[in-house]
């Protein structure tokens, strides 16, 4: 039995590498942005973090069909603006009539699956900007574990339901890292799209399970004519993610909600996020926990292909227990985003 099995194994590579030598070259694509901010905000705390702003990356691509259909290829991309991992992400990946799975270093189903409220500023209210340019919580209905090494599986659409789980052995693992010290992840989630007549519907459910911590959430928007609406609802348990994040006692809730308009080459849209959100001390300090309201403006007009002029006006109250971080204020940002 042995024998047939290593023989087996051995055609199934003979056939595989036959079909990878004849089908085409892999051919590689050069991409990816750059964002150049300039803003100022009035906060209690005192001045702006920042007056200006950038975030550039280069994206590598790079893919090929084999005689059977099936697509291979690779994606790199290169950080312009970073102190850590000059590699923000690089994985492989495999797309067919079964689905698509990656392997590599990237963001997880949840992540990727995400729904969340309609925004074109550059600040946003939702996982966005803002603490770029104050010092509050940041709101995040989606808070994935972020880039690790992981497999990912999404099937393939069915009357527009996709669902994706992604693994990883290690949530501290990037691309120097060889120790799997860190707690296992697992991230899901289950995605609806469909365009109707005159209208359209995105529905999400996601979450991750991090050691001994979850968490989820839930997302929508609905399109009609020139307008979306939409808003995401997401609670993060007391134990997720307790290494990196929070300290003991830190459940979370948060909510967005949002509607934007789009005619021609501009666009708008108004969003808001609240967050209650628990301890975020971990150093055994005084307690850090508070209520975080946030409320932004964003316009966007594109000038060109791939060049946009993008603005937000935002305001932030972030209501904490602890005087040191208890902070509000407002402010504005403006500047230009080049996708290549």
């Amino acid at each position: 039995m042995k024998k047939i099995l290593v023989a087996s194994s051995a055609l199934v590579a003979v056939a595989f590498a036959g079909q990878a030598q004849a089908s085409e070259k892999i051919k590689l694509s050069v991409g990816g942005y750059m964002e150049q901010w300039m803003g100022v905000a009035d906060q209690d705390s005192g001045e702006s973090v920042n007056a200006f702003q950038s975030d550039t990356e280069i994206h590598f691509k790079g893919s090929t069909t084999l005689d059977n259909g099936i697509e291979v290829g690779a994606v790199v991309e290169l950080e312009g603006e970073t102190s850590d991992d000059q590699v923000d992400e690089e994985y492989l990946y495999i797309n067919g009539g079964f689905g698509q799975v990656k392997l590599g270093k990237e963001d997880g189903a949840a992540d990727d699956m995400g729904i969340t409220a309609p925004s074109v500023g550059p600040v946003g209210v939702n996982d966005g900007d803002l603490t770029n340019w104050v010092s509050a919580y940041l709101p995040d209905t989606v808070p994935s574990t972020g880039d690790h090494k992981r497999v990912t599986y999404y099937t393939p659409s069915l009357s527009g339901f996709r669902a994706g789980v992604s693994y990883a052995d290690d949530d501290t693992s990037n691309n120097n890292d060889t120790a799997t010290t860190g707690d296992n992840v697992i991230s899901a989630g289950l995605e609806y799209n469909a365009d109707f007549d005159g209208w359209s519907l995105g529905l999400s459910a996601t979450g991750e399970n991090e050691g001994e911590g979850n968490w989820y959430g839930l997302g929508a928007n609905v399109g009609f004519g020139n307008f979306t609406v939409g808003g995401s609802w997401g609670h993060i348990e007391d134990d997720f993610g307790l290494t990196e994040r929070d300290a003991a006692g830190s459940d979370t809730d948060t909510f967005d909600v949002g509607v934007s308009y789009a005619m021609d080459a501009a666009a708008v849209s108004l969003s808001y996020a609240y967050s209650e959100y628990g301890n975020r001390s971990t150093t055994g300090g005084a307690s850090n926990e508070g209520e975080m309201s946030t409320v932004d403006l964003g316009l966007a007009y594109t000038l060109g292909a791939g060049v946009s002029w993008n603005t937000s006006v935002f305001w932030f109250d972030d209501d904490n227990n602890n005087a040191s971080f208890d902070n509000d204020g407002y402010g504005a940002v403006t500047g230009l985003r080049l996708d290549f």
